[in-house]
Parts: structure tokens; C-alpha cells; sequence
């Protein structure tokens, strides 16, 4: 189970590269139900999610790069590609603050996972967190592929 809200970056007030950080990019075989695979710097990994916002069932197996290549091929849509960095929050929690390319490139968005749900309905965000858009679907990373940045923030 995936546990996790999702916010808008408001403001980076540090300089993110002195954190720990992963190269992504994904693409998507389906997107009902969604499938994908993604690269995480020299990982590589085909995910199954499940339906929901905050909570849903996450299936990920790693695979090999030359799997990767394949599946890659299969893809009809362009990438999600992201640099990702991973910053301490309080009570042994991870910002993992997306920086966007491509099609997408301006949006700036920031995850934070739980180990229960009462964890995060309960989390306060920092002051530099921007909106919550755990529960708008504009924002799964499906739709950014599909849409783009949503128009109206």
C-alpha cells in the first residue's frame, strides 16, 4: 500500500543540490489500470497502481534495462522525466521534491510517504510547502502525461 500526499512546491528555500537525488523518467504502458516503467537512475523498475488518491495499492518489481528497452518501445506516449531529491523532513520524513522536463517543465511538485494513513491526515506541511493537490487528479503523474500542467492552479 502506497500511502502519500502530494503538494505544490511554493518555494524552494535551500539549495537542493547538497540532497541525495534520482534521474526518473517513466512511461506509461496503460493507464487503466495504470502500468508503468521507470528508470530511476541506473534502476529500473514495472509498476501496477491501483485506484485512489492518498491510499492504493502499488505493485513494483524490478527489471532488467534491457526489459526496460522493450517495454520502452511499446509506449505510446512521451515520458514523465523528473529530477527527484530527497529531503529530510521532521519524524523520520521524506520530502521528495519533483523538478519536471519536458512537456512539463516549470512544475515543481513535492511527495511525502506515510506508513498509515492516520500519518497522513495528520502531517503538516512546512511553511515553504505549497497547495495540496493530494486529492486532485490533475496532479497524478498519468494525467501530467496525458494533459500537461493543469491550466487553472
Amino acid at each position: 500500500m502506497e500511502i502519500e500526499r502530494k503538494f505544490l512546491a511554493k518555494e524552494i528555500p535551500f539549495c537542493l543540490s547538497k540532497y541525495p537525488s534520482a534521474m526518473i523518467s517513466q512511461y506509461y504502458i496503460s493507464f487503466s489500470p495504470t502500468i508503468r516503467i521507470r528508470q530511476s537512475n541506473k534502476d529500473y523498475f514495472l509498476t501496477v497502481k491501483g485506484k485512489g488518491h492518498i491510499a492504493r495499492e502499488e505493485f513494483e518489481i524490478p527489471i532488467s534495462e534491457e526489459e526496460y528497452q522493450l517495454l520502452q518501445k511499446k509506449c505510446d506516449m512521451p515520458p514523465i522525466i523528473k529530477t527527484r531529491y530527497f529531503v529530510p523532513l521532521e519524524n523520520h520524513l521524506t520530502a521528495e521534491i519533483d523538478i519536471y522536463k519536458g512537456d512539463i517543465t516549470g512544475l515543481i511538485t513535492i511527495e511525502v510517504e506515510f506508513d498509515t494513513q492516520e500519518l497522513a491526515h495528520a502531517f503538516v506541511p512546512p511553511n515553504w510547502f505549497g497547495k495540496d493537490v493530494s486529492l486532485d487528479h490533475r496532479y497524478k503523474n498519468t494525467s501530467l502525461c496525458l494533459y500537461g500542467i493543469p491550466k487553472t492552479i
